[in-house]
């Protein structure tokens, strides 16, 4: 094991343990270099990946802000990390989906019973907007993904959002180059956008049976048509 993956593994296992909480300040380079047994310079690259991962935020200078801490808030690298391991295959697209509808039945169906007028009337909008008739196709994708994400954070499980933001925007490539190749793509975009409509209505009905199958058959339905 190289000198900075010695670090990291350190720092990795007393979050794990519950040693290092959120926003937990860690020693400085100099400590933790002494006290690992290692140089600086492998301390410095150990946090520099910790970094990428969102698992630390270092700020340089003086005062009570500076120095390394654990993150304090959930970071976008997890769904981008993911994004890039689906690029490579080692997700399969079906494995993707089926994680994906697990995530968003149980979504819809908290929705049902927490959403409140705030809530609908900010899902509202976004149906609105997906409305516009020259939409273009990013835009509508865009839409698409906060449209289903919005639903996971209106449920009130802070990691199923979380998770389902990671799965959607994972899939937001793979689903914009396969949209590109239907060249019927504004017939299915109206299909969507009613199906849309359809899973909020039921939300807002507080009709849960139906906004979870109809989340199913969403889902289910879009990836028959697009060719991923």
């Amino acid at each position: 094991m190289k000198a900075y993956q010695l670090v990291q593994q350190h720092i990795e296992e007393q979050i794990l343990e519950g040693m290092l909480t959120s926003g937990a300040l860690l020693p400085p380079e100099r400590e933790l270099a002494a006290a690992l047994g290692v140089s600086r310079t492998a301390v410095r690259e150990a946090l520099r990946t910790l970094e990428a991962q969102g698992l630390v935020t270092s700020n340089v200078g003086a005062g009570p802000e500076s120095g390394t801490r654990i993150s304090a808030h959930y970071s976008p690298s997890v769904a981008k990390t993911l994004q890039l391991h689906v690029a490579l295959a080692h997700f399969p697209i079906d494995d993707v989906v089926e994680t994906r509808i697990i995530l968003e039945k149980e979504s819809v169906r908290l929705a049902c019973e927490k959403a409140d007028e705030a809530d609908l009337s900010e899902i509202r909008h976004m149906l609105t907007q997906m409305d516009e008739p020259d939409l273009s196709l990013e835009r509508f994708n865009q839409l698409d993904a906060a449209f289903h994400v919005r639903i996971a954070e209106v449920s009130g499980n802070s990691l199923s959002a979380v998770l389902t933001s990671s799965v959607r925007y994972a899939l937001s490539l793979p689903i914009k180059k396969a949209s590109e190749q239907i060249p019927e793509y504004s017939q299915l975009r109206s299909s969507l956008i009613q199906q849309h409509h359809g899973i909020f209505d039921a939300i807002a009905a507080k009709n849960t049976a139906l906004a979870v199958e109809l989340v199913e058959n969403h889902i289910r339905t879009a990836y028959a048509i697009l060719p991923m």
